[in-house]
């Protein structure tokens, strides 16, 4: 074993994976008084974007688990579902065994185990976030023993990860207890996903279902749980169904506003629809330390709701948030001037549609549109 000069000693090669980055990388750990291999995949065009910043999946059993992670988060980070993340994979393969080591009397680390909590929590997630640009926003992946592993950051006082994704856990007994109860009490938003299949063990499954029956009945509005049981996949191919699952349940929030939510969420307001969409991209923020810009596709589903409605005044409030975030285009000129010519202002429509030889193109509205508008109101109203 190298000895190391600091506490960690990193050899990298890299290579292409897809078209994001993949880093492997040997670190050396003082916890586990023993050197580890990593996977990490930076995203698309990471080298380029200098300012910007990401969150991190931290994978374990990274020697399998890692490449159907890294796949799906560059697959739906390239669809704008998600954000681009940093995906980091710990390779397991001689070590599952001593790295989720725990107590018979009260399930928690010991050991090895305790040893390699302490190794992700001191050394790797320290390093990950001194060496690469990161948000405070992480999410922990397990499968079987590992998916029992994950759970112990969520029982402390401060958790290191906002997202769990928990697929066919062996759970240690008092697992079962300490899991809701800790959920009952958190106090910041959480993600915890839940997964099994019907050709798990069976003890696999008595204790995921319990769990879940446990899990649903709480009422704590910080905790965003799903659970899925899927049928027929092997315990060993179903991390590859509850992935993408995972990612669409925590990332819902980030994702363009889908023809599910314009109908049951935004059509049933009783405010707003435009206060609904500062508040979509708000928590964005907050969730994920992301300043994303508002996509023209929710910018259209909430016209769209203005118009169906007919709550013409919420148009003032669109138009100048789409001045905001396109000025140099027809968005918010357009809103506005649907604003003025639907709350009897015809005259400062016109004016705002006859704008529209200054500005840019976008998501169909076109110059010729705007002045075809401009001309009905002065050929009505005679100016």
């Amino acid at each position: 074993m190298l000895k190391p000069i600091l506490s960690l000693l990193i050899f990298i090669v890299t290579f292409n994976f897809i078209d994001a980055q993949v880093v492997y990388e040997t670190i050396q750990s003082e916890k586990l008084g023993a050197s580890r291999e990593l996977k990490i995949q930076l995203p698309r065009g990471y080298a380029d974007n200098t300012e910007k910043s990401y969150p991190i999946f931290i994978v374990l059993d990274g020697d399998y688990l890692f490449e159907a992670v890294a796949g799906n988060v560059d697959y739906y980070s390239y669809w704008e579902d998600m954000p681009e993340a940093i995906v980091v994979g710990i390779n397991q393969f001689d070590n599952r065994f001593d790295d989720c080591m725990y107590s018979e009397q009260n399930s928690l680390p010991i050991e090895t185990g305790a040893a390699f909590f302490e190794f992700i929590g001191m050394e790797l997630i320290p390093y990950i976030e001194r060496t690469y640009r990161t948000v405070n926003f992480r999410v922990a992946i397990g499968h079987g023993e590992t998916a029992n592993f994950i759970n112990y950051f969520l029982l402390k006082p401060k958790p290191l990860f906002r997202g769990y994704i928990v697929i066919s856990p062996e759970l240690a007994p008092n697992m079962l207890d300490y899991i809701p109860e800790r959920m009952n009490k958190i106090q910041s938003k959480t993600f915890y996903y839940l997964a099994n299949t019907n050709n798990d063990s069976k003890s696999i499954k008595k204790m995921t279902e319990t769990l879940n029956t446990d899990v649903s009945a709480l009422e704590n509005k910080s905790l965003l749980y799903k659970y899925d049981s899927f049928n027929g996949p092997s315990h060993y191919s179903v991390p590859t169904h509850a992935i993408p699952n995972a990612i669409e349940s925590i990332f819902y929030v980030f994702q363009p506003i889908s023809k599910k939510e314009y109908k049951e969420s935004i059509l049933e307001l009783e405010t707003s629809p435009v206060d609904y969409l500062q508040e979509k991209y708000q928590t964005i923020f907050e969730l994920f330390g992301i300043e994303k810009k508002i996509l023209i596709n929710d910018f259209k589903a909430i016209s769209a709701a203005i118009e169906k409605t007919e709550n013409f005044e919420y148009f003032e409030d669109l138009g100048k948030i789409a001045r905001k975030e396109y000025p140099k285009t027809l968005l918010g000129n357009y809103y506005l001037a649907r604003f003025y010519e639907e709350t009897g202002e015809p005259k400062k429509a016109m004016r705002t549609y006859q704008s529209a030889y200054t500005l840019d193109e976008i998501a169909g509205i076109t110059k010729d549109l705007m002045l075809e508008k401009a001309d009905l109101i002065k050929s009505d109203f005679g100016y």
